[in-house]
This record gives structure tokens, sequence and C-alpha cells, in this order.
């Protein structure tokens, strides 16, 4: 029910494109094309969502109601909120360099919507199915990095600078055991395409196999988009609002934004890696793969914002010496057990 949908309208563009005497070649890009915006357009949409979602459940975990005004449910609020932010005007202090400054706030959900570029939402949906999929995930989204030293440098102020040096230093500490998690798992499939590894998970989810590996991912993974309790960027009491000091309106909104599509990619990570993918629990096969890809996907965002709402911010010292000092050597051991297990089961036979 609902399987091929994505699949057939792709099948019926070739279709179409094939009897208009589009070449092949044309017709392939033309194709990939559409997918590539069909993502943007519903990462973005669901972006907007994910504010709104946000709204309720913090509300929910303070006993709150949240957005009930604008639109049925406040489910316009968000929307109301960008119209707000598009209207309002960007004020670029003296002395800032504009061209960095500018383009910082523009580049920040390029890494977001490339790593979508390779992720499948269900089975066969990939909008580029690469056999390197996890290493192209890995490597975009580092770049993020840069990003955000860019909007701290090049605002000229020095809570902006101490914020950007913050983010780059927790980015990059939380970067390693995050990918160190993942090579158990690359380990135990031999490959580093995202298909292959959820097509590995029909017997039994990596979740069960490398327990230890998915809590470390999930950690980095709080730390790497700025979440609770390591949303150390925006430490108020301490640099203001770090490397967003200086932006106001759609600037301070788009680093605001990129967050949640940064959410998405660690979430969709998390249940390609450990979660079985597009998989269906319990030979559930009625409903479409598509949909059960969306419910752990929405599953993990959950907690990530179960976690915000419910635990403190911790010292940077507390955060950097946790990430160098437990993860990493907790990460190293895993690899090293996963190891040892492959040559053992190896050895037996089995």
């Amino acid at each position: 029910m609902g399987e091929n949908i994505f699949t057939g309208i792709a099948a019926g563009l070739r279709t179409y494109l094939a009897g208009a005497g589009v070449p092949p070649l044309a017709s392939e890009f033309i194709v990939m094309v559409v997918k590539l915006l069909a993502v943007i357009i519903f990462v973005s949409l669901n972006v907007v969502w994910l504010v709104y979602m946000e709204r309720k459940v913090a509300a929910y975990i303070q006993c709150r109601i949240g957005p009930n005004r604008v639109g049925p449910k406040g489910l316009l609020q968000t929307v109301a909120d960008v119209v707000k932010l598009l209207a309002k005007e960007i004020i670029i202090p003296r002395r800032v360099d504009k061209v960095v400054y500018l383009a910082a706030p523009v580049l920040v959900f390029v890494p977001p919507m490339m790593a979508f570029a390779v992720i499948p939402w269900g089975e066969g949906m990939a909008p580029i199915d690469l056999n390197i999929g996890v290493f192209y995930v890995l490597a975009v989204a580092s770049l993020s990095t840069i990003i955000f030293w860019m909007g701290g440098w090049s605002s000229n102020n020095k809570y902006s600078l101490v914020g950007g040096m913050r983010v780059v230093a927790q980015m990059v500490s939380y970067e390693l055991p995050l990918v160190l998690s993942l090579l158990g798992v690359i380990m135990l499939t031999g490959t580093l395409s995202i298909t292959e590894i959820v097509n590995a998970q029909r017997s039994t989810w990596f979740i069960f196999a490398q327990p230890l590996a998915f809590l470390i991912y999930f950690i980095a993974g709080v730390s790497e988009v700025n979440r609770t309790p390591f949303d150390l960027v925006e430490g108020e009491s301490e640099i203001i609002a770090g490397p967003y000091t200086e932006y106001s309106g759609m600037g301070y909104a788009m680093y605001m934004l990129a967050e949640y599509g940064s959410m998405m990619v660690i979430s969709c990570m998390c249940t390609i890696m450990f979660l079985g993918g597009w998989l269906a629990p319990f030979g559930w096969t009625f409903l479409p793969s598509w949909f059960w890809f969306f419910i752990k996907v929405y599953a993990m965002i959950f907690i990530f914002m179960w976690i915000r709402w419910t635990y403190p911010r911790i010292r940077v010292d507390q955060l950097m010496g946790f990430g160098w000092k437990v993860l990493v050597p907790l990460s190293l051991a895993n690899i090293f057990v996963t190891g040892v297990g492959m040559y053992i089961y190896r050895a037996i036979g089995w």
C-alpha cells in the first residue's frame, strides 16, 4: 500500500521524457534534478514543522499549552514567525566582513541539504545511491564547522569570536567519537553503501549488535547539533548568543533553522546505521517502507527534544572532558571488541 508511489512517479517521469524524445542521459539528469528539488522542498517544509513540534513538545513537558492561536492548533504560528522575520531589517554592524558575514547564514543550510541527497527515504528511494554514502554524509556534514566559524569571525565582535571558537572546538571534538562509533557497523557490513548497510539488518538491527556504538553516536549527535545539554554555542549567560550575536532577522533565523536540518540528518543516519532504516519491525510489511523510515526518524527527533527540555546545560570544561576522556576511549574500545568478536566468530565458523 503506497510502497511504490514515489518510485512510480520517477518511473512515470522517465517514461514521459522518453516518449518526448529526450536522450537517455538528459532524461536521467532531469529526473535527478527533480528528485533533489523534491528533497529540498520537503526538508524545508519539514524544518518549519519541527519548530512547531519543538514548541509543542516543550509545552507538554513544562505543563503548558504551546502555540494555539495562529491557525488550527497553532499550526500557522511558525509560518507567521517566518513572515515576521522576513519583514525585519537585517542590521549590519560597522567594520564587519560583509561578504563572509552575509554568506555564512546562507551557506549554513548547504551541508544538511547536500547530505540529504544520498539519504534513502524508503526502499529504492535514495535520490543518489552512492557506494560510499556514509563517507559522503560525514564529509559534507563536517563542513558546518567552517560556516559557524565564518559567522563568528566576520562579525568583528569578541563575543561572536569566542562563540565561534567554542563551537569549532565542540564540533571537532565530538565528530571524532561520532565517526568512530560508526566504524563498528562498517566493520560488520564491510561496506560504506547506505543501502547495503540497511539490507544487512534484515535479521537483526545493529542497535542490538552495537548498543555501545549507538549510545556514543547519539550523545555525540546531540553535541554536533548543539542541543542541550551541549548547547554551549548559545551560552547566553556567558557569551550572549555566540557566533549569532550580531545577526538579526532572517540571518539569525537561518542559523536556528539549520539546527533542525542538522538534527534531521543525525536522526536519519541513526535510523540507517542502527535502527534498520526502512525495514519494518516484527515483519509488519503491510505498511510502506518510507512510513517506517519516517516513524523511526521522528522518534529520534522526539528524543532529541525530550532531552533538551529535561537536562540543564553543562560547563564547557565538562563537555570537552567528557568527549575526549570518555567517548573517544569508549568508541576505540568498541572497535577493538568488535574486531575481536568478528575474529572469534570467523574462527569457529559462524
